[in-house]
């Protein structure tokens, strides 16, 4: 509010206010009275150990979303699970890295500024958001491609098709008949089209685990974030296709199933 530091607040915390911030004061703590989450009213929130911008145009980003990242990062430098778990195969020394439904980019940023030879590329439906997702790739010095549009859309060209050798998804997952039970916080000022997953929660994973194959390279690595009572579900929309091997679930600190890794099949996978 007074863009005080912290320790000058404490070195004069005997001065006497004036009305103009006594009543910026209270028109926050009125904010906050009314549900409004503590992150959109100072407009921000660290994410991986990095500040990000976040607005109602975006969902705030939590820690439980740090074990994407966080496994994202590992196998990108030596194809290596958060946990210390090996997988075969080769390292790109320039990988390719969609974040699609970046809303505020936490995820595709955190994995550009630990990674920086990682090349990433942001997508969202939401315009709002995206720009959002610029402004924290500009914040934290990641030089990210954002684009535009539903799902895999902006990556299907006229003639050849963008691919990666990493797709990372946080999509929305929330039961649609469990929003009007979710905290204040959550259903009255985080963005619905970020939260809603359809009837089961379930619509957006069912089109990514058929579509991203077709934009996975050889080899190509699928990390996706789910609620923790989803992991049978996700994994088994995977198998179906019969596009993805060593379909595996990464739990949370609280051991809770919070992460569903795929990586697509090769020939010697089918023999």
């Amino acid at each position: 509010m007074m863009n005080m530091p912290r320790k000058r607040l404490f070195m004069e915390y005997q001065i006497m206010l004036s009305e103009e911030p006594i009543d910026k004061y209270f028109a926050l703590l009125d904010r906050r009275s009314k549900g409004e989450p503590l992150q959109y009213i100072v407009g921000s929130q660290e994410f991986m150990g990095l500040p990000f911008v976040v607005t109602p145009d975006v969902l705030i980003p939590r820690q439980d979303t740090e074990i994407l990242a966080e496994n994202a990062i590992s196998l990108l430098k030596d194809r290596t699970f958060a946990d210390g778990t090996k997988l075969d195969g080769k390292i790109r020394k320039n990988p390719d890295v969609a974040d699609v439904c970046c809303g505020s980019g936490a995820v595709g940023i955190s994995i550009g500024k630990l990674v920086p030879k990682a090349k990433v590329t942001l997508s969202d439906l939401s315009e709002s958001a995206l720009k959002i997702a610029k402004t924290n790739a500009q914040k934290n010095g990641v030089n990210a491609e954002a684009v535009q549009g539903d799902l895999f859309t902006p990556f299907r060209g006229r003639f050849r098709k963008k691919t990666f050798d990493m797709i990372v998804s946080n999509p929305p997952y929330v039961r649609s008949s469990v929003i009007p039970t979710l905290q204040r916080e959550i259903r009255e000022h985080e963005p619905m089209m970020a939260l809603d997953g359809g009837s089961d929660g379930l619509d957006f994973y069912r089109r990514i685990a058929k579509e991203a194959p077709e934009f996975l390279r050889k080899e190509g690595l699928l990390l996706l974030e789910i609620g923790s009572d989803q992991k049978e579900d996700v994994e088994a929309l995977l198998e179906q296709t019969g596009a993805y091997a060593d379909i595996r679930c990464i739990p949370d600190l609280a051991g809770l199933d919070r992460v569903v890794f795929a990586r697509k099949k090769v020939k010697s996978d089918f023999s």
